[in-house]
This record gives structure tokens, sequence and C-alpha cells, in this order.
């Protein structure tokens, strides 16, 4: 694989009332929690998360999919994927399009609880700490899941 050029990324790990951010300056050095945003729906956000990108010159935008253990896609990360997309579209609609990766954030939440000392953290808090480790492994390993996941990898097993 050859190696990803330097850029400004903003991380998201997507939950249903809040999302942890996170970004990384120009050479993509530097990670640093953001604020998290509440969640208020699809347009809102993005209008939040288009003047994020512009004040941080942002072109990539990376979004967490929790996968399970046998990397298929979990409920969450359907909604993971959907809302990715759809802040994409609604951020390209704006003028402000960012190329969306996904990264596998199996257990990120429990890891920057462990890390950072946030366990039972309703502030959002450790939602920006998990953004910030999911942005660390995908700058670290330069990789991302196919572009569109839901087309490569395995869906979770239907419950009766």
């Amino acid at each position: 694989m050859s190696p990803r050029p330097p850029c400004s990324a903003i991380a998201l790990d997507v939950g249903r009332k809040r999302v942890g951010l996170a970004g990384c300056d120009p050479l993509g050095l530097t990670v640093t929690p953001l604020p998290a945003l509440q969640r208020r729906g699809v347009d809102e956000d993005a209008q939040t998360l288009a003047t994020l990108a512009s004040r941080r010159q942002a072109t990539v935008m990376v979004v967490g999919l929790p996968l399970d253990d046998n990397q298929r896609l979990t409920l969450q990360a359907r909604h993971c994927l959907r809302y990715g997309r759809q802040l994409a579209e609604a951020l390209a609609a704006r003028g402000r399009p960012l190329s969306l990766v996904w990264v596998n954030e199996h257990g990120s939440t429990w890891e920057a609880a462990d890390r950072f000392g946030l366990r039972g953290d309703r502030s959002g808090k450790l939602d920006s700490a998990a953004a910030a480790l999911l942005l660390e492994q995908w700058l670290r390993e330069g990789t991302a899941l196919a572009p569109d996941p839901a087309s490569s990898i395995t869906p979770p097993p239907s419950t009766p």
C-alpha cells in the first residue's frame, strides 16, 4: 500500500445522542479530542461539521464502525454507515466535501475509558476520546475499510 499523503482529518465516534469528535493537524501528526457534538439532525450536524472542517482545513472524515468480533456489521454499525453517508452528502451540498473513510472501532470506547479514566462519563469527553483513538488508528495504519463497507462486510445474522 502506498503511503497516505499528509492531510487534516476529522474523526467521528457516532452515538445516538452525541458524536465524539477529534481532529488532527494538516500533517497528520497531532490528534486532538474536540468537544462532542450533541446530535440535532443531519442538516444541523452537517452545518456544525462544515464550520469545523473549514476552520481545521480538513479534507477527510473518518467514521468509526463498531463491527463485531467476526468483522460483521452490527446494528450500530449500520446506523453509523447511514449517518456517515448522510453527513458526507450534506457537507458536499454545502460546498464542503470531505473524503469519507471508515475504520473498525470495535472496543474503542472501552479502550478510551481505560486509557483516559473516563468511565461513566456523560459529558461527551469519552466520545471524543474514542474519536481520537479512531483517528490515531487511521493515521497509524493508513488503511480504511472498503469505500462502501456494506458491500464487503458480512451483515449481522437476522434475529427471529
